[in-house]
């Protein structure tokens, strides 16, 4: 019986929902730094590289190995900041959900093909492991109306939400890493775009009308977002 929502059909310009879970509902993430690192590796992928800026570092006489060999990695690595937007993401303990616009019929395959197996190798090589850690090909929804695309955003983000009764920003200290931040204005991720869903809100986030309304998160007298630690710029 094939599997639900697993993609079958890709389309030019077109956005979906992609999601997958650890194998047998296991986890994915398992500690802190799992996280900083897979947000590490989207950026990778979605920031352009510079390849005459990295030639250049690596010219100079006192770089010291470690960095050489980290920017020798850098400039081989695929990049799909042309190909792939990141509208959305929420990472929870064994499962992701990321909200992906694509500008080629190919370009999730190549981009989820290249996210999931190296942040495999990395989990498997730091926890001693063998085997996948993903459960099958990831699943995904393609997004149809600009409603659809507004209201899984608050999908995705809500996820992150651990006790959404009577939140506020302070109360985000324990909320799991998503790119809600950058919905709310407490920290930009270069990588992140989200000017299309945003454009259907106030853009004052304290009025009536705001993404931050929008997702029911009152305002508080802490304007620091409190996941700052995770932050991947």
């Amino acid at each position: 019986m094939p599997t639900k929502n697993r993609i079958k059909q890709y389309v030019y310009d077109g956005i979906y929902h992609i999601y997958n879970r650890g194998v047998n509902k296991q986890s994915i993430f398992f500690e802190k730094a799992d996280y900083a690192v897979f947000l590490s590796y989207i950026k990778d992928y979605l920031i352009p590289t510079n390849k005459e800026e990295i030639r250049q570092q690596l010219a100079d006489l006192n770089l010291k190995n470690r960095e050489k060999e980290k920017l020798i990695r850098k400039i081989g690595l695929k990049n799909y900041s042309s190909r792939i937007s990141l509208l959305g993401y929420c990472l929870m303990p064994n499962h992701f959900h990321l909200l992906i616009h694509q500008k080629d019929e190919r370009a999730i395959v190549e981009f989820m093909k290249s996210l999931c197996s190296r942040y495999t190798i990395f989990i498997n090589k730091k926890y001693s492991r063998v085997g996948p850690l993903f459960q099958g090909a990831y699943k995904g929804v393609l997004v149809i109306t600009e409603e659809q695309l507004v209201h899984l955003s608050y999908y995705i983000h809500k996820q992150a939400i651990i006790t959404p009764q009577g939140l506020t920003l302070r109360d985000l200290r324990s909320q799991r890493p998503s790119s809600l931040p950058n919905y709310l204005g407490q920290i930009k991720q270069e990588w992140v775009k989200p000017d299309r869903i945003l454009s259907w809100f106030n853009k004052n986030s304290e009025r009536v009308g705001s993404y931050r309304e929008f997702m029911s998160i009152s305002s508080d007298n802490n304007s620091e977002f409190p996941i700052a630690e995770l932050k991947i710029d």
